[in-house]
């Protein structure tokens, strides 16, 4: 299974499990209760061929139901919603030559019963006092709100600090961009930066999944620190890739998510990355931006005039560069707008010349 892909699937099993869900609410009784207890989620003829016994109950779905029924000691079969109750005190005989990396014979059943049926199965350790969910190969064991929480603020701090760091990168970037300095090296080292921010950002996402109603403070933080990352990012990709093109931008997106930690701090891999040779020398070579990030800078220019502008000049420089009367000849700018994208340029580079540190 790929990562992305793994990753996706634990998202949406613990938004299934989240806390403030009456799923939620009913396993937390169960595992008070230390009872135990062994749930399948759907009912399909891969279920059915591994269910032996037990009582057809067909009701509605309530938190006391399930702690009520968990006090006997088979498994219980929920809808695929999770929306009505169908068997109790069931049997699960799955495959026995199905591996299992389990101990405990609760565990091990439901591992196997997860392998064979592709369902979500949740085992709830009556000793261990943990629960435990388990999904064709995946096995994830939720921990206790507050160590979550914990760990959900120590990643916003991590977030913060590295935020920073990033946001001060890209205003030096910009005005070595005014001052037509930029080599690989500076780019590669903000796309570095950029990926760094959005594999934390990830990281906390799923914090908030697992977390669910107690989640939406750390979703608030995150949220304001990183919301416009994945533009900024697309953008810097857009002036420096050596392709622009769409397709070619979001291959990289999917590149750099597909790189190991050496990889991403491996700077001839990411200038590889861009479409570029990495030769020894290539960090070094000076680039030129298309001015995509620069000019969404300029208050309510629309990316269409953004788009015509960098067709019409090729690269930042000689937007900088063109006059109000070569401005407004291109497609849908008149003296006006000419001027407003001249004086906004020039605002913008006298602010980064003043932010930046050198």
């Amino acid at each position: 299974m790929k990562e992305g892909n793994q990753q996706e699937n634990i998202n949406d099993l613990l938004r299934l499990v989240a806390p403030g869900t009456p799923f939620r609410e009913g396993l937390e009784n169960v595992l008070r209760a230390k009872t135990g207890g062994l749930i399948v989620v759907g009912y399909s003829p891969e279920v059915m061929e591994v269910v032996d016994g037990g009582f057809s109950i067909n009701a509605d779905f309530s938190p006391n139901y399930l702690y009520e029924l968990a006090k006997m000691d088979g498994a219980i079969i929920l809808s695929e919603d999770i929306k009505r109750i169908l068997y109790a005190n069931t049997q699960l005989i799955p495959d026995s030559t199905i591996t299992s990396t389990e101990t405990g014979i609760r565990h091990r059943t439901a591992e196997r019963v997860a392998k064979q049926t592709g369902k979500l199965v949740v085992s709830i350790s009556q000793r261990r006092n943990v629960i435990t969910l388990y999904q064709g190969q995946l096995r994830y064991a939720l921990k206790e709100i507050g160590v979550i929480l914990t760990k959900a603020n120590q990643a916003i701090q991590t977030l913060e600090r590295y935020k920073a760091v990033l946001t001060q990168s890209l205003t030096n970037l910009t005005a070595m961009e005014f001052e037509e300095l930029v080599t690989l090296y500076e780019v590669v080292q903000v796309v570095q930066r950029f990926e760094m921010v959005l594999r934390i950002k990830k990281e906390i996402k799923r914090y908030i999944h697992e977390l669910g109603n107690e989640g939406r403070l750390i979703s608030m933080q995150m949220e304001e620190l990183v919301s416009n990352t994945e533009e900024d990012a697309w953008l810097l990709l857009k002036d420096y890739a050596r392709e622009e093109h769409d397709d070619k931008i979001k291959e990289i997106f999917a590149g750099l998510k597909r790189c190991s930690d050496d990889e991403l701090l491996d700077l001839h891999h990411l200038i590889r990355l861009l479409g570029f040779p990495a030769t020894n020398t290539a960090s070094e070579e000076l680039v030129a931006p298309r001015g995509y990030r620069v000019l969404n800078k300029i208050p309510r220019l629309p990316n269409v005039i953004i788009q015509n502008l960098v067709h019409q000049f090729r690269y930042l420089p000689h937007i900088m560069m063109a006059t109000i009367e070569e401005l407004d000849e291109v497609d849908g700018i008149g003296e006006v707008r000419a001027r407003t994208i001249k004086e906004g340029m020039k605002r913008i580079q006298e602010q980064v010349f003043i932010d930046r540190q050198i």
